[in-house]
C-alpha cells in the first residue's frame, strides 16, 4: 500500500505561511469575541438559544414536508419514491432509495428524535428508514455512508435494533467489494468509462464512517485498513499545494497512479469547488476521530483556514457555490457547504484545544447566518425543506438557489453538535 505522505512536503514549503495565518487566526479569534460582545447585550442568551430555535422550526417544518412526501408516494404508481431531494420546477423532487441523498430525510428525522424525544418522530423515521434497507447490496454506488449509515446508524444509536446492526455490516461489506488494493481507494463512480479508469472523489471520505464504525464493533480490521488507506489516498493526491482541493481524481488500476485531476462539479479543474472543501474538512477530522493519526488533523487545519481566510469568502461565511466562481459577488451561494463546514468546524474545535474558542465561535457565526438569513419563510413554505439557496451541480445546470436535503441534515446535525458541546 501507497504512504508517500506527500502532504509534509508541501507543509514545510508553506511553514512562513503557516505561521503567518497562526497570529491571524489568533487577531481573528480577539476581533471575534469583541463582535460578540458588541451585538447584543445578551449575546450569550442569544447564542445557547440557537440550537433550540433550529430544532423548533425545523419541528414546523419536517411535519409539513412528511405530509408533502406522503402525496408524492402515493401518487407514484411505480412505489420507488421514498425521500425528499430538492425542490426543482415549484415541486418537491422525490427520489428513490438508489439516490446517494435518500437517507438524509431518515436521518434527520432521527435527529428530531433525538432532540425532542417525541414518539412521534420516532415512528416517522423507522416509517423512512425502511425503504432505505435495499441498498445494503447494491454494489453499484460508493453513497453507502450517506444512504445506509446516516438512516440505519442514526437509527441503530437510538434503537440499538439488531436488525439495524446487521443491515449496516452487510452494507459494510458490499462496500468494501469496491476497494482496489493497488490504488488504495474505493471507488466512486460507475458511470463514463470512456471518460477515467477508476475515479475517486473527495465526497468519497464522507462514507469511510460507516467502515470506521464497523470495525470499531465487529473487531474486524479490514474494515478499518480499507478507510484509514483510502484516506491516506486522498490525503497524498487529491490537495494541491494551498490546499484547494480536486472534485475527482482518476487512477490507473496497473501502477496505481493518478492520470488526471479535474473538478467535475466546479467551474474549472483548477477552482474549488466549495461543496468539496466541506467534504473534505469534515471527512478528515472524522478520520482524525478513529485512527489519531495527527496528519490528517493538520490537514483539516489547513483545509478550515483555506475556506475561511479564502478572499472570496463572503463576510457571512455562506460560502459561494465555487470560491472562484464568475460573477462574484453576483454568483449562487451554496448553503449546504456552509452547514457540512459548520459541523465540522464544531467537531474540530474538540481536537485543536488552543484553536477551540475560535473555531466554536466561528460555528456559530455560520449556524446563526444560515438559521437567520437562508432559512424558509415562512413557516410551510419551501415543501418542507428548512434552507434555501444551495446549489447542487451548477456546470450541469440544475438544483441552483434551491433546497438541498443535506443541506438539512447537516444544519440539524451541526445544532445538536453545538448542543452537546454546551452541555
Amino acid at each position: 500500500m501507497r504512504k508517500k505522505h506527500s502532504l509534509n512536503i508541501k507543509k514545510m514549503a508553506f511553514k512562513i505561511n503557516s505561521v503567518s495565518k497562526y497570529f491571524l487566526s489568533s487577531a481573528c479569534c480577539f476581533l471575534t469575541a469583541l463582535v460578540f460582545l458588541s451585538i447584543s447585550c445578551s449575546p450569550n442568551e442569544e447564542n445557547e438559544n440557537l440550537s433550540s430555535r433550529i430544532f423548533d422550526f425545523s419541528d414546523q417544518q419536517l411535519r409539513y414536508m412528511i405530509e408533502e412526501l406522503n402525496e408524492a408516494i402515493q401518487e407514484d404508481p411505480e412505489g420507488k419514491k421514498v425521500s425528499p431531494r430538492s425542490v426543482r420546477d415549484g415541486e418537491m423532487f422525490v427520489v428513490p432509495s438508489s439516490d446517494w441523498t435518500s437517507g438524509f430525510l431518515p436521518g434527520m428525522l432521527w435527529m428530531m428524535y433525538e432532540y425532542h424525544g417525541d414518539e412521534y418522530w420516532m415512528e416517522k423515521a423507522v416509517e423512512r428508514t425502511a425503504p432505505i434497507e435495499r441498498e445494503k447490496l447494491n454494489d453499484g454506488t460508493h453513497d453507502m455512508g450517506f444512504k445506509v449509515f446516516n438512516s440505519f446508524g442514526q437509527g441503530y444509536r437510538h434503537t440499538n435494533d439488531e436488525e439495524y446492526y446487521d443491515i449496516i455490516i452487510e452494507a459494510s461489506n458490499t462496500l468494501i467489494t469496491r476497494y482496489n488494493e493497488t490504488v488504495g481507494a474505493i471507488r466512486s463512480w460507475d458511470f463514463n468509462r470512456d471518460r477515467w479508469d477508476f475515479p475517486v472523489i473527495i465526497d468519497n471520505m464522507m462514507n469511510l464512517e460507516m467502515l470506521f464504525w464497523a470495525s470499531e464493533v465487529t473487531g474486524d480490521k479490514k474494515y478499518f485498513d480499507i478507510a484509514k488507506q483510502h484516506a491516506w489516498t486522498t490525503y497524498e493526491e487529491h490537495f494541491r499545494d494551498d490546499y484547494g482541493s480536486y472534485h475527482v481524481v482518476d487512477f490507473d488500476t496497473t501502477t496505481g497512479e493518478s492520470r488526471k485531476k479535474i473538478t467535475h462539479q466546479g467551474t474549472a479543474d483548477e477552482s474549488a469547488w466549495a461543496r468539496g472543501q466541506a467534504w473534505g474538512l469534515y471527512g478528515f477530522v472524522m478520520t482524525y476521530r478513529y485512527t489519531e493519526t495527527p496528519e490528517f488533523l493538520e490537514l483539516a487545519e489547513e483545509i478550515a483556514d483555506y475556506m475561511l481566510y479564502h478572499p472570496n469568502m463572503p463576510e457571512d461565511l455562506v460560502p459561494f457555490w465555487d470560491y472562484d466562481a464568475p460573477g462574484i459577488p453576483d454568483a449562487a451561494r451554496d448553503a449546504s457547504a456552509a452547514a457540512i463546514m459548520a459541523s465540522a468546524l464544531y467537531e474540530l474545535s474538540e481536537k485543536v484545544p488552543e484553536k477551540q474558542e475560535y473555531y466554536r465561535e466561528t460555528a456559530d457565526q455560520v449556524l446563526d447566518n444560515l438559521y437567520s438569513n437562508y432559512r424558509s419563510q415562512p413557516i410551510g413554505s419551501n415543501h418542507g425543506f428548512l434552507l434555501d439557496s444551495s446549489t447542487g451541480h451548477h456546470p450541469h445546470g440544475y438544483e441552483i438557489d434551491t433546497p438541498l436535503i443535506y443541506a438539512d441534515y447537516y444544519l440539524l446535525e451541526a445544532a445538536l453538535r453545538k448542543k452537546s458541546l454546551r452541555e
